[in-house]
């Protein structure tokens, strides 16, 4: 196994449940920033909390791996290990121009890595859009690693058209208007991001694009197989909490109400708008915290009831 090494710092995040924690308590977090490789690509990836309930949570194409920090951060406030891993082509993560490299099974063998890495057997697996659909490739590819699922805004039958419509431009530019893609790094990447809003700097870090790289990733992406087939799908018995949004074209509501309803398993909950879980994280952190836990068999009030003597921060 790799050694694991990296940076270390505290963040204090208050819990979630208003029902079930500590009242006025706040829980310091450890975030843990490490690194290993797969074919000699390095992927980076952070660390929140500790423990053996492990969680991974994937980012969303083109997206790094920070966008999943608020969410990160909310469960290992509950007791939970998690990890966001920035896949190859990816934020911090190597990015090469071969798009041979990009598919998603091989996104699927990273996440495998990373739990070897970690010495982790098994975790829930979870993200959104891109991260949602590796999340089921993994579950497809290695069931026996799987404790459960968060599946966000996966991208099935119903959203092909739109994300060829939205991303193949994109990379026809990326690939013989290479410039665009530049010019905008130019401009976007001197932006300090401590000094802008958090999303603000998710959408200045998504825009730091090369421009080889980025016409790679959505290639590979788009002309592989995008999802397991509906046959593996309704094979895979593991846990799942699935979140649908409404009016969502490149993400369809259909999608993820169709996915509920082929996995034996699925727990399906209808987010109130596209950006409730960016804009008013409360009610879905609550219940992705729930459902993670359950899936390691610990409640809420167990788990808060343990905190006192492992995390609670003395007055």
């Amino acid at each position: 196994m790799a050694a694991r090494s990296g940076n270390v710092i505290g963040v204090t995040v208050p819990p979630i449940d208003r029902g079930e924690r500590l009242d006025s308590a706040n829980v310091l977090v450890s975030e843990r920033i490490g690194q290993f490789f797969v074919d000699g690509d390095r992927l980076e990836y952070t660390e929140y909390g500790a423990g053996d309930r492990w969680v991974v949570l994937l980012h969303g194409q083109l997206m790094p791996r920070r966008m999943q920090q608020p969410l990160a951060r909310a469960l290992a406030a509950e007791g939970l290990h998690v990890v966001t891993l920035d896949l190859l082509g990816h934020g911090r993560s190597d990015r090469p121009a071969d798009p041979l490299v990009y598919s998603m099974s091989s996104f699927a063998d990273q996440v495998e890595a990373l739990l070897d890495h970690l010495g982790a057997e098994k975790a829930v697996i979870g993200g959104l859009s891109l991260g949602a659909n590796v999340s089921l490739e993994f579950a497809a590819t290695w069931p026996h690693r799987v404790q459960g699922l968060i599946i966000e805004m996966p991208v099935l039958n119903n959203a092909l058209h739109a994300a060829i419509v939205a991303f193949v431009p994109l990379m026809f530019a990326a690939r013989y208007l290479p410039w665009t893609v530049s010019s905008v790094r130019t401009l976007t990447r001197p932006i300090p991001r401590g000094l802008v809003p958090f999303w603000a700097g998710i959408v200045l870090d998504t825009l730091d694009q090369r421009p080889a790289s980025v016409a790679a990733v959505i290639h590979g992406i788009i002309f592989g197989r995008v999802a397991p087939q509906s046959k593996q799908r309704k094979a895979i018995t593991a846990r799942a909490l699935i979140v649908g949004h409404p009016t969502d074209p490149i993400h369809p509501f259909a999608d993820a109400a169709m996915l509920a309803e082929e996995m034996p398993n699925a727990e399906f909950v209808e987010a109130r708008s596209i950006l409730e879980w960016r804009s008013r994280p409360e009610r879905l952190n609550d219940l992705a915290a729930r459902f993670a836990l359950s899936c390691w068999g610990v409640s809420m009030a167990e788990e808060v009831a343990q905190r006192p003597s492992r995390n609670h921060r003395s007055p």
